[in-house]
């Protein structure tokens, strides 16, 4: 019998993970805080009483992807086919919460799971080293649930952005690699664009970036840069209703006459009005790659401007990636890689603020 586990069976899945894994088990205080999360769900398979194995599934707050984050069969019910219909229930699960995707990873040197996997539909592709506690690799697999939906995608690295305030940089430098794979990703490219292009005070901390900024920084870099933004943007300074203090609300419009300045005698071509998804992905489909700020609040609800990159199209998903990948909610890099993302959810997501101002930056290669 299948079905959604509760708090009374934390007992028995503490027997699976002792019995299951050697290292990175589940504990007591993991299991009561995963059952009670609404977007984790958790189903056992149980005969005569006995709950013979289990899997765990996490949803992607604000996205169509889910992730297959744990799965165990006691050894004594093993290849009795357990472990295949834990795996068709969690991807139909799975397609009833929208998600298009289903992703999981597994020890490097687990040959047994890599075989089940396979032999379940997942394909194999990525790996990241030093994963487990015992330093072990993880290799990660994906399962597109949709197969009937042909997506157009781009080859964009990923990079993570590694203080909260880099995303733009972090954005930007997947977009700049995509376009020149000599371009090397590291920490000191990322501060050194955040640098050029911070303009943003926020209510505490330190800034961000704007459009304006990070399309310099692309410029200055040799790339083809075109920028959309709202209407509202054309009347005062980008986000300048973060903030309260005058003096930094001076700060954030000086800072951005100076950009638009340079801007002005540059050959970067700037527009003031709204892109919707189909404008985006007809400059996509010309070779693009799009940086679109977002409203986090709907993937981690708090309220901030995001900045992600755009890496594919289908005819219901829009396809991203996240530079932040949100440890406190037990994701992965995995899950911030090509983030699916339904198109009426992303027309929601991509403004920001009571005024809803929107932007779009795209890049290209340098015309000669």
């Amino acid at each position: 019998m299948i079905r959604p586990a509760h708090l009374d069976d934390i007992d028995a899945l503490l027997v699976i993970e002792n019995e299951c894994f050697n290292t990175d088990r589940l504990s007591r205080r993991n299991f009561r805080y995963l059952l009670s999360k609404a977007h984790a769900h958790t189903i056992v398979e149980e005969e005569q009483g006995v709950i013979r194995g289990y899997t765990m599934l996490l949803l992607s707050r604000g996205t169509s992807m889910a992730r297959l984050y744990s799965l165990a069969i006691r050894p004594a019910y093993q290849q009795r086919g357990i472990a295949k219909t834990l795996f068709a229930t969690a991807e139909e699960i799975a397609l009833a919460h929208d998600c298009v995707s289903l992703r999981l990873e597994t020890r490097g040197d687990n040959i047994i799971m890599q075989g089940l996997v396979k032999k379940n539909g997942y394909k194999y592709f990525d790996e990241v080293s030093d994963y487990y506690e015992d330093h072990m690799r993880a290799l990660r697999f994906e399962k597109f649930l949709a197969p009937h939906i042909a997506r157009e995608m781009v080859s964009v690295p990923f990079y993570q952005q590694t203080l909260e305030f880099t995303c733009g940089p972090s954005a930007l430098m997947m977009a700049m690699r995509a376009l020149d794979n000599s371009l090397e990703l590291n920490r000191r490219l990322e501060l050194r664009i955040w640098r050029e292009a911070t303009t943003i005070f926020m209510t505490s901390g330190h800034g961000g970036c704007g459009p304006y900024g990070l399309a310099l920084s692309a410029h200055h870099r040799g790339y083809d840069v075109e920028i959309y933004v709202s209407d509202k943007a054309a009347t005062d300074a980008m986000f300048i209703d973060s903030v309260r203090n005058p003096e930094k609300k001076s700060v954030m419009r000086l800072v951005e006459a100076d950009f638009l300045d340079e801007i002005s005698r540059l050959p970067i071509n700037l527009v003031y009005g709204n892109l919707n998804v189909a404008g985006i992905k007809a400059k996509f489909d010309v070779g693009a790659i799009p940086l679109v700020l977002i409203s986090s609040y709907r993937i981690y609800r708090e309220k901030f401007p995001h900045w992600v990159v755009i890496t594919g199209f289908d005819d219901k998903y829009i396809y991203a990636h996240d530079p932040l990948v949100d440890d406190a909610a037990d994701e992965s890099i995995m899950d911030s890689i090509n983030m699916p993302i339904l198109r009426k959810d992303f027309e929601r997501m991509a403004r920001y603020g009571k005024s809803a101002q929107k932007a779009v930056l795209f890049l290209r290669k340098k015309t000669a």
